[in-house]
C-alpha cells in the first residue's frame, strides 16, 4: 500500500484517541471544544464558550445557523486523515470529509528535525502513527489565527513547541508551555527553515521559506497569507477571503516585498491542489501588479471612471 492508502484504512478502524498525549486532559464533566466553523480548538470546560471570536472577527463569520461546537472525539468518530508526499521531504494532512475551514497541515522533512507548517483540529492514533513513522514532529509553525485550530493537540502529542508570531497574540484562546511567540521580521526554526512574518491577512501573518525545496531551487508555504489561486500564474491577497474584503495597496506591497527576497521557485499553499510547481517567484511579483492594477482600475472589460472621480 502507498502511505496514503494505509492512512485511510489505518483511520477506519482506528477508535478515537482519548489518551492525554492526544486529547487534553479531561475530568468526568469537562472536554475540549472546537469551533465547528473555524476549528479553534478551546481549553477543557464543563461547557462550550459562548462565541468564537474568531469567528465573530470580520475575517471569518459566523454561520446563519448561528455557533455551533464539536469535539476531538466526536470529530474522530466521524472524520479520518490522510497523509499524501508531495514532494521528497513534503507531505500533506487533511481532513475527510472537510474539518471546518478545511486547511491541511504540510509536514516538512529535514536533517535538522520535521516541522509541521500549520495545524488542523483531528488528530486521531492513525495520524500519531503515521506522522510518527515519517520521522514526528519536532516543531511547529502557524501562518496565522485561522489555522491555529488544534495546534495545542499536536503539540502535546509529539511534545513539539509551536511558533505564532506575537503580533497576533491577542487570538491565542488556549494558552500552554510549549508555546512560542516570536518576534521580529523573521526566525530561524532549523537549519535550512526560516519563518518570515509577511503580515497582510492578520499582522503576524507568516509564510515558511524551505531553501532546500523543490530540488534546491527553494520552497515557500504560504497558508493563505499568499494564496495560490486556480490559474497558477499570479498569487492572491486578501484582507477576508469569506467576505470578499481587499487589502489596501501598501499591505499588498508589504506582503509581496517580505516575500520576494527570499530563494524560491515553488508555493504550496493552505488547500488540497494549492500549488505553484514553477515560476513561483513570478507569480508573486505578477499577483502583485495584477492587484494593484484592479485597485487602479486597470483591469481590461472594466468601465472608465467618472469625470468627478
Amino acid at each position: 500500500m502507498r502511505l496514503e492508502e494505509v492512512t485511510h484504512a489505518r483511520s477506519l478502524v482506528s477508535p478515537p484517541v482519548v489518551s492525554p498525549a492526544v486529547v487534553s486532559p479531561a475530568v468526568s464533566a469537562a472536554t475540549a471544544f472546537a469551533c465547528a466553523t473555524c476549528g479553534t480548538l478551546y481549553p477543557a470546560a464543563a461547557v462550550p464558550p459562548v462565541a468564537c471570536p474568531i469567528c465573530q472577527d470580520v475575517r471569518q463569520y459566523v454561520p446563519e445557523t448561528g455557533q455551533r461546537w464539536t469535539t476531538p472525539v466526536e470529530l474522530a468518530s466521524r472524520h479520518r486523515n490522510v497523509i499524501e508526499r508531495l514532494e521528497p521531504g513534503l507531505y500533506a494532512i487533511r481532513s475527510e470529509p472537510r474539518v471546518a475551514i478545511g486547511q491541511r497541515a504540510l509536514l516538512l522533512q529535514t536533517p535538522a528535525g520535521n516541522v509541521l507548517w500549520d495545524c488542523i483540529t483531528l488528530l486521531d492514533r492513525a495520524t500519531v502513527e503515521g506522522v510518527r513513522a515519517l520521522g514526528g514532529v519536532d516543531a511547529i509553525a502557524i501562518s496565522h489565527p485561522h489555522y491555529y485550530s488544534g495546534q495545542r493537540l499536536w503539540s502535546e502529542a509529539f511534545d513539539a513547541p509551536v511558533y505564532l508570531h506575537g503580533a497576533d497574540r491577542e487570538w491565542v484562546v488556549d494558552p500552554h508551555p510549549r508555546l512560542r511567540l516570536w518576534e521580529g521580521d523573521a526566525q530561524n526554526l532549523l537549519e535550512g527553515v526560516m519563518l518570515v512574518r509577511a503580515g497582510g491577512h492578520f499582522p503576524g501573518g507568516t509564510v515558511l521559506h524551505w531553501d532546500a525545496g523543490a530540488g534546491g531551487a527553494g520552497v515557500v508555504l504560504s497558508g493563505d497569507i499568499l494564496q495560490v489561486t486556480p490559474d497558477r500564474g499570479v498569487v492572491g491577497f486578501m484582507y477576508s477571503f469569506p467576505n470578499h474584503l481587499p487589502l489596501p495597496w501598501w499591505e499588498v506591497d508589504a506582503v509581496a516585498d517580505a516575500v520576494l527576497p527570499l530563494a524560491f521557485d515553488r508555493i504550496y499553499g493552505a488547500f488540497e491542489g494549492g500549488r505553484i510547481g514553477q515560476g513561483a517567484h513570478e507569480a508573486v511579483e505578477q499577483g502583485r501588479r495584477r492587484y494593484l492594477q484592479a485597485l487602479r482600475g486597470e483591469l481590461p472589460g472594466l468601465r472608465p471612471p467618472p469625470p468627478h472621480a
